[in-house]
């Protein structure tokens, strides 16, 4: 398949996006990560915060052409087009968690990993219910009544987190609605337990306020397509990101910035900021005709999905992988290999050649001239 009716920009934005969430994603060693690379504990933000909201902005921005070709179609192919994506995503997301579907038990043997130990949301698996409801809240209610609803949401999720969390203590990881609705929902079994206590960042109720970004991303694809090329284009964008910020910042004194919880201050901060990038990002290629740079983070752009997914299915066979003395693959290679200028330049070394490695995987896809959906 070849990629129609692009915005070099966005490719740009997108590719950027992919390139940062790897090298967050894949340190030599979570322990010895420099702070922008790591999330944010609880309240408050850092760099490696924007990746996840900037992905689905750039999904919104993606499906803004995407659904261009929607208007010769019946409202019976439009549904299925969106559920099948839906399902494929989720499915995806859900098997990449099970994957590789083994693990080494007490004793060192290779046993069957259970259902009852997967993990069910997730990054994909957000991805695919914020396309869904978005795609819907589009094709239905049009741009504005999704921009309408959007707002609501973000309304409504600070209430619903201030009405149903331990009074007191309704933005604490324990007590917050979000964990109470997956422990029912999901189980502490099928949650992540990277935390001190079963937790889900990707969980049901945060979901809610995410679908925002994916409409935003959908809005400001829309409009920069349509105001083409121009100053006031530009300058609106930059005026809408200032905006937003400052409505977070306001926010954030009763609602505050917290990825985990993906509070509604959280996606007007990221969505403000997503706009302030993406308008250097035009500005830079449109009005300084400066793309010399932009190749590299366009190989990511065009497979984005697929280039996110093979990262995370390699990392976790070279996290399964066990090479001399019961050391992982991924665990060896760092410590053989990348760590000698000390632990934490040597993470960061780690994390930029395996992102190297997945570009290049994109360059040839792109060579080829093959572009995988996903």
């Amino acid at each position: 398949m070849t990629p129609t009716n692009r915005y070099i920009a966005l490719d740009v934005f997108r590719g950027i996006t992919i390139c940062l969430m790897i090298i967050v994603n894949t340190p030599g060693s979570h322990d010895a990560t420099f702070a922008p690379l790591l999330h944010a504990e609880w309240n408050g933000f850092t760099p490696a915060d924007l990746v996840f909201p900037s992905f689905l902005f750039a999904v919104g921005n993606s499906m803004f052409f995407a659904m261009q070709k929607w208007t010769t179609m019946t409202q019976a192919q439009v549904l299925t087009k969106i559920g099948k994506r839906t399902l494929l995503l989720f499915m995806l997301g859900f098997l990449l968690y099970w994957f590789p579907f083994i693990k080494y038990g007490a004793e060192g043997h290779v046993v069957l990993k259970p259902f009852a130990e997967t993990r069910v949301l997730g990054v994909l698996q957000r991805i695919a219910l914020c396309y869904c409801i978005a795609s819907l809240l589009i094709y239905y209610g049009k741009p504005k009544g999704a921009l309408i609803t959007s707002v609501i949401l973000l309304i409504a999720y600070r209430l619903i987190i201030l009405w149903f969390g331990d009074p007191g203590n309704e933005l604490s990881m324990a007590g917050n609605a979000e964990t109470k609705l997956d422990l029912l929902l999901i189980g502490a079994n099928h949650m992540n337990h990277g935390e001190v206590i079963p937790f889900e960042p990707e969980g049901i109720l945060s979901t809610l306020p995410a679908i925002a970004n994916v409409v935003a991303g959908y809005l400001v694809g829309q409009y920069i397509q349509h105001a083409g090329k121009t100053w006031e284009m530009l300058t609106r964008l930059l005026l809408t990101g200032s905006l937003l910020v400052a409505l977070a910042y306001c926010w954030d004194l009763s609602f505050p910035i917290n990825k985990n919880l993906w509070t509604s201050s959280f996606v007007l901060y990221t969505v403000g900021l997503d706009c302030f990038i993406l308008a250097g990002v035009i500005y830079v290629i449109d009005f300084l005709h400066k793309t010399r740079w932009t190749g590299f983070f366009e190989v990511f752009g065009k497979n984005a999905l697929f280039i996110y997914l093979l990262s995370e299915v390699v990392a976790i066979m070279m996290r399964a992988l066990r090479v001399a003395h019961g050391v992982n693959l991924y665990k060896w290679i760092f410590e053989h290999i990348f760590k000698f200028p000390g632990m934490y330049i040597g993470s960061l070394l780690f994390a930029i050649w395996f992102m190297l490695m997945c570009w290049l995987a994109g360059w040839v896809l792109d060579k080829r001239k093959i572009y995988i959906r996903v």
